[in-house]
C-alpha cells in the first residue's frame, strides 16, 4: 500500500519516539516531490503502530539525524556532565537524582528524561520528534509518564525500543519519602495534578496547559483541563453527597448523587469552558491589571452528562412566574465558611435551547476532583465563573446570587475606570462570552527554518452564547494581507457549545526574517474581534478578545 505524508511536523504526537526496525517486508522511498514523501511496501498492509514507526523512521533520516547512539558515547556524556557512578558499580550504569535530571532541560544543557525509574538523554532525537521539538520539550527533566499517558500509541513496542537507545542510566531507588503536609493547610489534601500545566498560583491552584496541546484534539483530556479554584478543593463522599433544592416557588428537597442519575434522563453536551481572565496576560502589556495571568490555554473543551437543570427544577416544582434568578453555590469555602456562588438568567437555566446541566460526568468518566466532583453546573456558552463546581445548593430567588463573585468581580468596565473609581453595582455580571481565537502554534518567540518554504498555524476559535464561528481569518504580515484558515468541529450556528480548531498552512513571505502572525474569527452573528488590546482594557482583566499576535522568526541560511 502507498503512504502519503506531505507535513511530517504535524503529526499530533507528544514525546514519540519511532524507530524503523524488525518489520518484515521491503520499503522504497521516492524523493522526487517536494513536502511529499511516498512509501510503498511491498509485502502485507501496514498496522497502524507500522504506520507511526514508517513516520517517525522518516523525519528521523529526512532531518539527518541518527536514531542509533553508541552507548559508550552516552556514558562519556556523563562524565561530561560531573556525573559519577557509584563507587562500588564500575560495571553498572550511572545513578541519578531526580534533582539532577531536573537540571537538563534545555537544549544547552540536554534534554535528560525518565521513564520507569530510567534515565534517557534524547537531546539528539528533540529535533526529529514527529510532533515537533516543543511538545517533547514539555517534559524535559522530568518524568515521560504523565505525557505518554495522553497517547496510546506510545505502549507500541518501537516507541520502548528505540527509547532504550538513549538509555544512559537509573534514578536513585530511595526517593519515595514525602514531605509531610501541615494539616493545618487547607489546601494539603488538594488532588495531584498533571506537570503539564503551567501554574498561576498553586493556592487556590490555578493552572492551564500548553496551548500547543490543545489543538491535538476536539476533546480536551481531563488531567490537562485548565483548572480555575478559588478555594482549597473539597473531599466529598459521593455516597453521603447530597444536593439541596430549595427557594420560591418550589418545594424544598435533596437529591443524592444516585438521585440525579436513576430520577431524570441522561442528557450530554460537548461544551467549551473558558475563564473571564483567559488571555489577561495581554492587557497586563498594556497596564497591569488585577488578576492570575493567564496565557491563551485558560480553555478548555470536554463532553459533559448529567441531568437537565430545567428538568431537576420541574421535578422539585418550580413556578417560575416570580423568580428571576436560579443561585448556585458550592462545596468549596474559606476558613470562615463562607462558599463560592454564583447565578444564571433564569431564562438561562430553563431554555430548553440552553442545555444548562448538572453534570456528573466529563469525557465520560466521574467529574475529577479538581473539576467538581461529584456534581457540577455546566452552563455552556457562559464564562466558567458561573459553572459552579462541587455544586452544594441550588435556590430560585427574585435576587442574583450574593456571592462576591457575582456582585463584586467578573464584570467589564471602561478604560477609563480604576480601583479608586470603580463602582461593581453600575456593571451587570458577565454571562455569555464573546467571540475570541488564538494562536497554539506556532509559540510567541519561536524560529522557524526559511528552507520549509511555507509555515502551519494551528489554534482555536469560539464564541459564547452558543454562536457558531463561521469563519477564522489569520494574517502573517500583522494584518496588512489576510487568509482563510480551515476549521474543523461541527458545523452548527446556534447552539454550538464548542469551539471550532482551526489550521492553514502558507507560504513564508519571500526575505522575511519575521513575521507578525495575527488571527481573528467571525461567529455566526458576524460578531469579530477588535483588532488591539487598549481599547478593550478594564482593571479586572476579563474579557481579552482582541486580535491574538503571536510573533516569530525565520532562519535563513
Amino acid at each position: 500500500m502507498a503512504l502519503s505524508i506531505t507535513r511530517l511536523t504535524g503529526c499530533n504526537c507528544t514525546a514519540q519516539l519511532f524507530l524503523l526496525r524488525g518489520m518484515r517486508g521491503s520499503w522504497q522511498l521516492n524523493l522526487t516531490q517536494p513536502f511529499k514523501r511516498n512509501v510503498t511496501r511491498a509485502s502485507e498492509p501496514m498496522s497502524k503502530s507500522s504506520h507511526y514507526a514508517v513516520i517517525g523512521a522518516l523525519v528521523g533520516t529526512l532531518t539527518g539525524i541518527g536514531l542509533v547512539i553508541n552507548k559508550q558515547k552516552l556514558l562519556s556524556r556523563t562524565k561530561d556532565a560531573n556525573i559519577t557512578k557509584n563507587k562500588g558499580q564500575e560495571n553498572e550504569s550511572p545513578v541519578f537524582t531526580s534533582e539532577e535530571v531536573s537540571e537538563h532541560n534545555s537544549l544547552d544543557k540536554g534534554i535528560w528524561v525518565t521513564y520507569k525509574g530510567q534515565v534517557y538523554d534524547i537531546t539528539e532525537f528533540v529535533a526529529s520528534h514527529p510532533g515537533g521539538p516543543s511538545k517533547i520539550l514539555l517534559a524535559a527533566g522530568g518524568s515521560l509518564e504523565p505525557f505518554w499517558a495522553l497517547y496510546a500509541v506510545h505502549s507500541n513496542q518501537h516507541v520502548l525500543d528505540i527509547l532504550e537507545e538513549y538509555h544512559i542510566g537509573s534514578l536513585v531507588k530511595d526517593e519515595s519519602s514525602r514531605h509531610v503536609g501541615d494539616t493545618k493547610d487547607p489546601y494539603a489534601n488538594d488532588p495531584g495534578r498533571h506537570p503539564a500545566l503551567k501554574i498561576n498560583s498553586k493556592k487556590p491552584f490555578n493552572a492551564e496547559p500548553p496551548p500547543q496541546l490543545l489543538t491535538d484534539s476536539l476533546i480536551t483530556p481531563n488531567d490537562i483541563f485548565f483548572v480555575r479554584n478559588h478555594l482549597p478543593v473539597p473531599d466529598i463522599d459521593e455516597k453521603t453527597y447530597e444536593l439541596e433544592i430549595t427557594g420560591e416557588g418550589m418545594k424544598p428537597m435533596k437529591l443524592s448523587l444516585e438521585d440525579l442519575k436513576t430520577k431524570f434522563p441522561k442528557h450530554t453536551i460537548t461544551a467549551t469552558m473558558q475563564c473571564a481572565g483567559n488571555r489577561r496576560s495581554e492587557m497586563n502589556t498594556i497596564k497591569l491589571v488585577k488578576g492570575l495571568n493567564w496565557g491563551a490555554a485558560a480553555i478548555s473543551t470536554a463532553e459533559w452528562s448529567g441531568a437537565l437543570l430545567k428538568d431537576v427544577l420541574r421535578y422539585a416544582g418550580l413556578d417560575d412566574s416570580s423568580v428571576e434568578h436560579i443561585q448556585f453555590e458550592g462545596a468549596d469555602h474559606d476558613i470562615t465558611g463562607s462558599t463560592y456562588g454564583a447565578s444564571l438568567p433564569v431564562d438561562t437555566a430553563l431554555s430548553p435551547k440552553r442545555d444548562v446541566i448538572v453534570a456528573y460526568e466529563m469525557n465520560g468518566v466521574p467529574i475529577p476532583r479538581d473539576h467538581g466532583f461529584p456534581v457540577r453546573l455546566v452552563a455552556p456558552g457562559v464564562v466558567g465563573a458561573r459553572n459552579v463546581k462541587w455544586l452544594n445548593k441550588i435556590v430560585a430567588s427574585k435576587e442574583e446570587s450574593w456571592s462576591h463573585w457575582q456582585r463584586n468581580d467578573y464584570k467589564g468596565f471602561s478604560p477609563s475606570v480604576d480601583w479608586d473609581t470603580v463602582d461593581f453595582k453600575s456593571a451587570p455580571a458577565i454571562q455569555d462570552l464573546p467571540v475570541t481565537s488564538a494562536i497554539c502554534e506556532p509559540a510567541e518567540g519561536a524560529v522557524i527554518s526559511g528552507e520549509d518554504e511555507e509555515i502551519t498555524l494551528k489554534g482555536y476559535a469560539w464564541s459564547g452564547g452558543g454562536k457558531g464561528i463561521v469563519r477564522v481569518d489569520v494574517s502573517l504580515d500583522g494584518g496588512k494581507t489576510w487568509h482563510v484558515a480551515d476549521l474543523k468541529g461541527e458545523n452548527k450556528l446556534n447552539r454550538a457549545w464548542a469551539w471550532k480548531l482551526w489550521h492553514a498552512t502558507l507560504p513564508l513571505p519571500k526575505g522575511a526574517d519575521s513575521l507578525q502572525i495575527c488571527v481573528k474569527a467571525v461567529d455566526s452573528s458576524y460578531n469579530t474581534q477588535p483588532d488591539s488590546v487598549a481599547p478593550i482594557w478594564n482593571l479586572r482583566g476579563v474579557l481579552s478578545n482582541a486580535w491574538h499576535r503571536v510573533n516569530v522568526k525565520v532562519k535563513r541560511e
